[in-house]
Protein backbone atom coordinates (compact mmCIF):
# COMPACT_ATOMS: atom_id res chain seq x y z
CA UNK A 1 0.00 0.00 0.00
CA UNK A 2 1.44 3.52 -1.06
CA UNK A 3 0.14 4.67 2.56
CA UNK A 4 -0.28 2.97 5.97
CA UNK A 5 -3.29 3.95 7.78
CA UNK A 6 -1.13 6.17 10.42
CA UNK A 7 0.49 7.81 7.92
CA UNK A 8 -2.63 8.61 5.81
CA UNK A 9 -3.86 10.06 9.07
CA UNK A 10 -0.97 12.08 9.59
CA UNK A 11 -1.04 13.69 6.08
CA UNK A 12 -5.01 14.57 6.72
CA UNK A 13 -3.83 16.80 9.50
CA UNK A 14 -1.49 18.27 7.93
CA UNK A 15 -3.51 19.39 4.81
CA UNK A 16 -6.27 20.65 7.20
CA UNK A 17 -3.33 22.69 9.85
CA UNK A 18 -2.56 25.51 6.98
CA UNK A 19 0.21 27.94 8.31
CA UNK A 20 0.28 31.46 7.72
CA UNK A 21 3.50 32.98 5.83
CA UNK A 22 4.66 35.72 4.22
CA UNK A 23 6.51 33.91 1.76
CA UNK A 24 5.70 33.45 -1.66
CA UNK A 25 3.51 30.36 -2.35
CA UNK A 26 2.18 28.29 -5.25
CA UNK A 27 -1.45 27.40 -5.04
CA UNK A 28 -1.23 24.85 -7.82
CA UNK A 29 1.28 23.04 -5.90
CA UNK A 30 -0.33 23.57 -2.28
CA UNK A 31 -3.30 21.28 -3.25
CA UNK A 32 -1.14 18.20 -4.06
CA UNK A 33 1.26 18.79 -0.54
CA UNK A 34 1.97 15.88 0.99
CA UNK A 35 -0.07 14.07 -0.77
CA UNK A 36 1.52 10.76 -1.99
CA UNK A 37 1.40 10.41 -6.13
CA UNK A 38 1.20 6.75 -6.99
CA UNK A 39 4.25 4.98 -8.79
CA UNK A 40 5.01 1.44 -9.85
CA UNK A 41 3.13 -0.78 -7.52
CA UNK A 42 3.97 -0.10 -4.03
CA UNK A 43 6.06 3.26 -4.51
CA UNK A 44 5.01 7.02 -4.03
CA UNK A 45 6.28 10.61 -4.52
CA UNK A 46 4.91 13.22 -2.29
CA UNK A 47 6.41 16.55 -1.66
CA UNK A 48 7.07 17.68 2.18
CA UNK A 49 8.24 20.94 1.42
CA UNK A 50 9.12 23.86 -1.06
CA UNK A 51 10.89 27.41 -1.03
CA UNK A 52 10.42 29.64 -4.22
CA UNK A 53 8.66 29.94 -7.43
CA UNK A 54 8.76 31.17 -10.64
CA UNK A 55 9.27 34.69 -9.47
CA UNK A 56 12.60 33.85 -7.36
CA UNK A 57 14.09 32.55 -10.31
CA UNK A 58 13.37 36.08 -12.00
CA UNK A 59 14.21 38.15 -8.34
CA UNK A 60 17.98 36.05 -8.17
CA UNK A 61 18.42 36.97 -11.84
CA UNK A 62 17.77 40.78 -11.30
CA UNK A 63 18.90 40.92 -7.69
CA UNK A 64 16.61 43.00 -7.11
CA UNK A 65 14.90 43.87 -3.11
CA UNK A 66 11.59 42.85 -4.29
CA UNK A 67 9.11 40.79 -6.55
CA UNK A 68 9.11 43.27 -9.16
CA UNK A 69 6.83 45.10 -11.60
CA UNK A 70 7.41 43.44 -14.17
CA UNK A 71 5.07 41.70 -16.71
CA UNK A 72 4.41 38.31 -16.97
CA UNK A 73 5.52 38.25 -20.23
CA UNK A 74 9.13 39.73 -19.72
CA UNK A 75 9.62 37.02 -16.89
CA UNK A 76 8.82 34.47 -19.13
CA UNK A 77 11.21 36.10 -21.62
CA UNK A 78 14.02 35.87 -18.92
CA UNK A 79 13.51 32.39 -17.93
CA UNK A 80 13.91 31.34 -21.33
CA UNK A 81 16.50 33.46 -21.68
CA UNK A 82 18.34 31.54 -18.73
CA UNK A 83 17.20 28.22 -19.59
CA UNK A 84 18.99 28.64 -23.60
CA UNK A 85 22.42 29.85 -22.38
CA UNK A 86 22.44 27.72 -19.17
CA UNK A 87 22.52 30.43 -17.09
CA UNK A 88 22.11 28.14 -13.63
CA UNK A 89 22.42 29.57 -10.38
CA UNK A 90 18.57 31.51 -10.81
CA UNK A 91 17.13 28.18 -10.87
CA UNK A 92 19.34 27.46 -7.72
CA UNK A 93 17.21 29.71 -5.48
CA UNK A 94 14.03 27.22 -5.50
CA UNK A 95 14.56 24.35 -3.57
CA UNK A 96 12.14 21.03 -2.93
CA UNK A 97 12.06 18.30 -0.40
CA UNK A 98 10.33 14.93 -1.77
CA UNK A 99 9.50 12.09 0.47
CA UNK A 100 9.83 8.99 -2.14
CA UNK A 101 8.95 5.38 -2.02
CA UNK A 102 11.25 3.56 -4.29
CA UNK A 103 12.63 -0.20 -4.95
CA UNK A 104 16.13 -0.25 -3.64
CA UNK A 105 17.52 -1.64 -7.37
CA UNK A 106 15.90 2.26 -8.15
CA UNK A 107 17.56 4.00 -5.52
CA UNK A 108 20.83 2.59 -6.50
CA UNK A 109 20.66 4.00 -9.91
CA UNK A 110 19.28 7.40 -8.47
CA UNK A 111 21.78 8.33 -5.58
CA UNK A 112 24.38 8.23 -8.48
CA UNK A 113 23.05 11.67 -8.77
CA UNK A 114 25.00 13.38 -5.78
CA UNK A 115 23.29 16.47 -5.66
CA UNK A 116 20.45 16.63 -3.02
CA UNK A 117 20.69 15.56 0.68
CA UNK A 118 19.39 12.49 1.42
CA UNK A 119 18.38 10.69 4.29
CA UNK A 120 16.89 7.25 3.96
CA UNK A 121 15.06 4.18 5.99
CA UNK A 122 16.99 2.37 7.92
CA UNK A 123 17.03 -1.21 8.07
CA UNK A 124 19.57 -1.45 11.05
CA UNK A 125 16.69 0.41 13.03
CA UNK A 126 13.70 -0.47 11.50
CA UNK A 127 12.08 -3.77 10.16
CA UNK A 128 11.60 -3.57 6.18
CA UNK A 129 7.93 -3.90 5.09
CA UNK A 130 6.98 -6.94 2.90
CA UNK A 131 6.50 -4.69 -0.09
CA UNK A 132 8.48 -5.84 -3.69
CA UNK A 133 8.65 -4.90 -6.91
CA UNK A 134 6.98 -7.07 -9.76
CA UNK A 135 6.30 -6.01 -13.25
CA UNK A 136 3.69 -5.74 -14.77
CA UNK A 137 3.71 -7.83 -17.91
CA UNK A 138 3.96 -5.05 -20.37
CA UNK A 139 7.27 -4.20 -19.01
CA UNK A 140 8.14 -7.66 -19.24
CA UNK A 141 11.50 -7.73 -21.77
CA UNK A 142 14.24 -9.69 -22.72
CA UNK A 143 17.53 -8.35 -22.97
CA UNK A 144 18.33 -5.82 -26.07
CA UNK A 145 21.06 -7.32 -28.67
CA UNK A 146 21.91 -3.91 -29.49
CA UNK A 147 22.16 -2.06 -26.37
CA UNK A 148 23.58 -3.34 -22.75
CA UNK A 149 21.78 -1.14 -21.01
CA UNK A 150 18.38 -1.68 -22.44
CA UNK A 151 15.41 -4.13 -23.10
CA UNK A 152 14.80 -5.82 -26.12
CA UNK A 153 11.18 -7.38 -27.18
CA UNK A 154 8.83 -8.15 -25.02
CA UNK A 155 8.49 -11.15 -23.19
CA UNK A 156 5.20 -13.66 -23.86
CA UNK A 157 3.38 -16.71 -22.72
CA UNK A 158 5.21 -19.35 -20.77
CA UNK A 159 8.86 -17.22 -20.51
CA UNK A 160 6.92 -14.11 -19.06
CA UNK A 161 4.16 -16.22 -16.67
CA UNK A 162 7.96 -18.74 -15.48
CA UNK A 163 9.56 -15.41 -14.86
CA UNK A 164 6.65 -13.40 -12.62
CA UNK A 165 6.72 -16.55 -10.73
CA UNK A 166 10.09 -16.82 -10.17
CA UNK A 167 10.21 -12.71 -8.86
CA UNK A 168 7.37 -13.65 -6.45
CA UNK A 169 8.56 -16.91 -4.83
CA UNK A 170 12.20 -15.43 -4.87
CA UNK A 171 11.24 -12.38 -2.88
CA UNK A 172 8.47 -14.25 -0.51
CA UNK A 173 10.97 -16.70 0.62
CA UNK A 174 13.82 -14.01 0.84
CA UNK A 175 11.11 -11.85 3.14
CA UNK A 176 10.01 -15.53 5.60
CA UNK A 177 13.58 -15.85 6.16
CA UNK A 178 14.00 -12.41 6.91
CA UNK A 179 11.37 -12.45 9.35
CA UNK A 180 12.76 -16.02 11.12
CA UNK A 181 16.43 -14.55 11.09
CA UNK A 182 15.14 -11.54 13.27
CA UNK A 183 12.84 -13.62 15.29
CA UNK A 184 11.11 -10.31 15.94
CA UNK A 185 7.76 -9.28 15.73
CA UNK A 186 6.66 -5.36 14.28
CA UNK A 187 6.23 -4.81 17.71
CA UNK A 188 9.53 -5.59 19.12
CA UNK A 189 8.38 -9.43 20.65
CA UNK A 190 10.39 -12.45 20.04
CA UNK A 191 8.59 -14.91 18.02
CA UNK A 192 10.23 -17.94 19.24
CA UNK A 193 11.03 -16.96 23.03
CA UNK A 194 13.64 -19.74 23.32
CA UNK A 195 16.40 -18.46 20.37
CA UNK A 196 18.02 -15.18 19.95
CA UNK A 197 17.30 -13.44 16.52
CA UNK A 198 20.12 -12.05 14.43
CA UNK A 199 20.62 -8.30 14.40
CA UNK A 200 18.57 -6.66 12.19
CA UNK A 201 22.18 -4.69 10.27
CA UNK A 202 23.20 -8.57 9.55
CA UNK A 203 19.39 -9.68 8.31
CA UNK A 204 18.92 -7.41 5.67
CA UNK A 205 21.91 -8.82 3.67
CA UNK A 206 18.97 -11.78 2.57
CA UNK A 207 16.53 -9.15 0.15
CA UNK A 208 16.78 -8.82 -2.93
CA UNK A 209 17.03 -5.51 -4.63
CA UNK A 210 13.45 -5.18 -5.23
CA UNK A 211 11.84 -4.50 -2.27
CA UNK A 212 11.01 -0.98 -0.99
CA UNK A 213 13.08 1.48 0.92
CA UNK A 214 12.54 5.14 1.14
CA UNK A 215 13.93 8.51 2.13
CA UNK A 216 13.38 12.22 2.15
CA UNK A 217 15.09 13.68 -0.78
CA UNK A 218 15.90 17.75 -1.05
CA UNK A 219 17.23 19.15 -3.63
CA UNK A 220 17.33 23.42 -5.11
CA UNK A 221 15.76 23.11 -8.99
CA UNK A 222 18.76 23.61 -11.18
CA UNK A 223 19.79 20.03 -10.14
CA UNK A 224 16.40 18.56 -9.64
CA UNK A 225 15.65 19.79 -13.76
CA UNK A 226 19.50 18.38 -14.55
CA UNK A 227 17.92 14.91 -13.32
CA UNK A 228 14.76 15.05 -15.01
CA UNK A 229 16.72 15.58 -18.17
CA UNK A 230 18.07 12.55 -17.88
CA UNK A 231 15.61 10.17 -15.71
CA UNK A 232 12.74 11.56 -17.89
CA UNK A 233 14.53 10.80 -20.77
CA UNK A 234 12.82 8.08 -23.22
CA UNK A 235 16.18 5.90 -22.69
CA UNK A 236 16.22 6.01 -19.66
CA UNK A 237 15.00 2.76 -17.43
CA UNK A 238 11.00 2.48 -16.98
CA UNK A 239 11.15 2.17 -13.48
CA UNK A 240 13.01 5.08 -12.65
CA UNK A 241 11.45 6.96 -15.87
CA UNK A 242 7.99 6.97 -13.91
CA UNK A 243 9.36 8.49 -11.27
CA UNK A 244 10.75 11.44 -13.03
CA UNK A 245 7.07 11.96 -14.80
CA UNK A 246 5.92 12.30 -11.60
CA UNK A 247 8.21 14.66 -10.27
CA UNK A 248 8.05 16.36 -13.77
CA UNK A 249 4.50 16.86 -13.00
CA UNK A 250 4.97 18.51 -9.52
CA UNK A 251 7.13 21.01 -11.40
CA UNK A 252 4.81 21.73 -13.89
CA UNK A 253 2.39 22.60 -10.47
CA UNK A 254 5.18 24.55 -9.28
CA UNK A 255 7.02 26.93 -11.89
CA UNK A 256 5.57 26.71 -14.52
CA UNK A 257 7.03 29.10 -16.70
CA UNK A 258 10.43 27.24 -15.74
CA UNK A 259 8.76 23.97 -17.06
CA UNK A 260 7.72 24.90 -20.15
CA UNK A 261 11.64 26.78 -21.13
CA UNK A 262 12.69 23.65 -19.81
CA UNK A 263 11.21 21.32 -21.98
CA UNK A 264 11.64 23.80 -25.10
CA UNK A 265 15.28 23.74 -24.14
CA UNK A 266 16.49 20.96 -22.36
CA UNK A 267 13.96 17.91 -22.37
CA UNK A 268 12.90 17.85 -26.13
CA UNK A 269 15.29 19.82 -27.48
CA UNK A 270 18.81 18.07 -28.97
CA UNK A 271 22.19 18.97 -28.80
CA UNK A 272 24.94 18.33 -31.94
CA UNK A 273 28.31 18.10 -31.90
CA UNK A 274 30.68 20.77 -34.05
CA UNK A 275 31.12 17.63 -36.74
CA UNK A 276 27.47 17.17 -36.74
CA UNK A 277 26.45 20.46 -37.24
CA UNK A 278 28.73 20.87 -40.20
CA UNK A 279 26.68 18.03 -41.66
CA UNK A 280 23.81 19.79 -41.27
CA UNK A 281 25.20 22.84 -42.86
CA UNK A 282 26.34 20.77 -45.74
CA UNK A 283 22.57 19.20 -45.89
CA UNK A 284 20.92 23.11 -45.59
CA UNK A 285 23.38 24.03 -48.76
CA UNK A 286 21.70 20.97 -50.83
CA UNK A 287 24.58 18.62 -50.57
CA UNK A 288 24.10 15.12 -50.60
CA UNK A 289 25.75 13.78 -47.46
CA UNK A 290 26.20 10.42 -46.60
CA UNK A 291 27.78 8.48 -43.57
CA UNK A 292 31.03 7.96 -45.55
CA UNK A 293 31.42 11.72 -46.13
CA UNK A 294 30.21 12.67 -42.93
CA UNK A 295 33.25 12.14 -40.49
CA UNK A 296 30.75 10.88 -37.79
CA UNK A 297 30.88 7.49 -36.52
CA UNK A 298 28.02 5.27 -36.85
CA UNK A 299 26.72 5.54 -33.63
CA UNK A 300 26.59 9.88 -34.35
CA UNK A 301 25.14 9.24 -37.63
CA UNK A 302 22.47 7.20 -36.52
CA UNK A 303 21.82 9.40 -33.81
CA UNK A 304 21.74 12.68 -35.91
CA UNK A 305 19.64 10.88 -38.44
CA UNK A 306 17.36 10.16 -35.38
CA UNK A 307 17.03 13.87 -34.72
CA UNK A 308 16.70 15.30 -38.15
CA UNK A 309 14.00 12.71 -38.79
CA UNK A 310 15.60 10.47 -41.65
CA UNK A 311 16.22 7.42 -39.86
Amino acid sequence: MPLTPEQQAAVDQLRVDAQPTRRATVPALEEILYQPIPVLDHGFVRVIDYMGDDGAVVQAARVSYGRGTRQVSEDRGLINYLMRHRHSTPFEMCEMKFHVKLPIFVARQWIRHRTANVNEYSARYSILDKEFYVPAPEHLAAQSTANRQGRGDLLEGEDAARVLDLLREDSIRSYDHYVEMLNEREDGSAIDEGRAGLARELARMNLPLNFYTQWYWKIDLQNLLHFLSLRADPHAQYEIRVYAEAMLDVVKRWVPITYEAFLQHRLHAATLSAAALKVVKRMLAGEQVAIESSGLGKREWRELMAVLGRE
